[in-house]
Parts: C-alpha cells; structure tokens; sequence
C-alpha cells in the first residue's frame, strides 16, 4: 500500500510523537544503506532483506507489515530499536536541502549554518496540527534533522517511549 498525501511544511507541526500505532511500518517500504543492510544480515540472516536492481529493502511479512514490527498489547512495536535504519528514524519526517513539495517559506529551517527544508508526512498519526510548540521547535524537530546530518545517532525525542528487547519476528 503507498498513500500519496503530499507531505507538509514543519511549520503546521504543533507538535510530533510516536504513537507507536505501526501504520508506517505497515504501509512503506524500507530503504536500508549498505551499512544497514550489513548489520541486519550478520545479526539475523539475508531472509529479513529483499532488494531490486537499485535498492536494499527490509523484507515484508506476507500481510505487507516489516517483518520486524510486533504487537505487544496494544501497540506495535519495532524489533530493531537498537539497530533501527536511518529512513525509521526519520520518520515521519523528510528533510532536504532544496524545497521539494512547495512552500518553501514554510518548511524552511536553518540550522548550524545548513539551509534545509523540513516537510512531514500527513498520513503519521502522532502529528499534532497548529502552530509549532517550544519542546517541538527545540528538541524534536533538531533532533531529526541531526539525524539525517549524521551527528545524532540514539533517539530521545525522536521515537516512541514504548522499549523492548531487540526481537524478530517472521
């Protein structure tokens, strides 16, 4: 399933935190680097990747979910927290360095002398709509854009407060 929502500048963002509702895991695919891809190979098996003539995936269930994403009650939860790749991190937000999807006004963002473009994927349940909040402003939306630099690797604001052993599931 791929939704075709147009993402939408930070700047509508009240405020962002995982629900850990799953959705994302259910509905896209996973591109992994080849580091990425590496590391869950030798910790699990090449079975929990798939590729096609460009790209590296996480594998999918039959039902279309990530092969790692678990329920634990009533939550899903994600089996690679110790080892999450870079685009679960990020989501649900994107960040590039030209404006990709319009209003550029509004998903600008400078930060550490980097002019960038935040935009977020409307479909996330976890977004809070209006204007953006202190807390939003100068802890979530810094650290996504620290990861997708490179400099931040762990995640406090950026993920679910829901934490599990790493565990797969097939």
């Amino acid at each position: 399933m791929t939704w075709t929502a147009r993402p939408v500048p930070w700047r509508y963002v009240a405020s962002w935190q995982c629900t850990a509702c799953g959705l994302c895991c259910r509905t896209y695919n996973v591109v992994l680097n080849y580091g990425e891809w590496l590391n869950i190979v030798r910790k699990f098996g090449v079975e929990y990747t798939s590729c096609d003539l460009s790209r590296l995936y996480l594998r999918r269930k039959p039902n279309g979910a990530c092969v790692f994403l678990y329920r634990f009650g009533n939550k899903w939860l994600c089996g690679l927290q110790d080892m999450k790749p870079r685009a679960c991190k990020l989501w649900p937000f994107k960040i590039y360095t030209k404006p990709r999807f319009g209003r550029a006004r509004e998903a600008f963002y400078e930060y550490a002398g980097h002019r960038l473009f935040v935009y977020v994927d409307p479909n996330c349940l976890g977004i809070r709509w209006g204007e953006p909040t202190n807390h939003f402003a100068s802890n979530v939306l810094p650290e996504f854009v620290e990861i997708w630099m490179g400099r931040h690797v762990g995640q406090r604001f950026s993920t679910g407060k829901v934490r599990l052993p790493l565990v797969a599931q097939v």
